[in-house]
């Protein structure tokens, strides 16, 4: 273990996890729900291991149950596993509708956040084409109607050390157009972050630029 380098961030220790116990974590498709008491579990199993600090693990549970495809999983019908996928106490209904209501709440705000988004650029180009019209409805047959000049942005601002934090509202490019996305986690080569819908993804902070300020 000496000569392994320790993990930095709950996308490592994850991993790590689904590699070392599969029957318990996965990294995709559908996730089971953990035993109660499963960090103290996890403590003492990889109390040998120097690479994950308990704070650091504390962190990436929390982190990994609060994904929605693990909150999709704590529902009646489904049982909680140990570390090695033996099936232990059935899911409550207090459980179940505490994460359901969890799960809602994580959708209602990027959709909210989604709304706000698209509600912003529609309307100033709403607005825009509206006092376009109304100018060329003044001019005579024939004359050329003068095009407004719209106020040019200043180019979105690339990411510097001091705003390149967990939280941090950004924009990451993904096909054509940039989306807002939101940093929550960040290792040495890459930086993971959240699309309004939901879900993460891994870029180069090169790709991130900083999000421009509401109005």
């Amino acid at each position: 273990m000496e000569n392994q380098q320790k993990f930095s961030n709950s996308k490592e220790v994850i991993a790590f996890l689904a590699q070392t116990f599969p029957k318990c974590f996965s990294l995709e498709g559908e996730a089971k729900p953990l035993k109660i008491g499963i960090f103290q579990e996890l403590s003492e199993r990889l109390k040998e291991d120097e690479r994950i600090s308990k704070t650091l693990l504390r962190a990436s549970l929390r982190h990994y149950t609060n994904s929605w495809r693990y909150l999709h999983s704590v529902k009646q019908g489904s049982f909680r596993i140990d570390l090695d996928g033996n099936q232990g106490d059935a899911i409550e209904q207090e459980h179940a509708d505490h994460a359901l209501k969890q799960l809602n709440e994580s959708k209602a705000k990027v959709a909210e956040k989604r709304k706000q988004a698209n509600a912003t650029k529609p309307a100033e180009k709403k607005s825009y084409k509206v006092k376009a019209e109304k100018s060329s409805q003044t001019q005579f047959k024939g004359t050329k109607v003068a095009k407004h000049k719209q106020t040019k942005q200043p180019p979105p601002e690339k990411l510097t050390e001091s705003n390149l934090v967990v939280g941090t509202e950004v924009t990451v490019k993904v096909g054509k157009s940039p989306l807002p996305a939101t940093i929550t986690d960040i290792s040495k080569d890459e930086v993971h972050v959240q699309l309004q819908t939901g879900m993460i993804v891994k870029v180069q902070a090169d790709n991130l630029r900083l999000a421009r300020p509401k109005r």
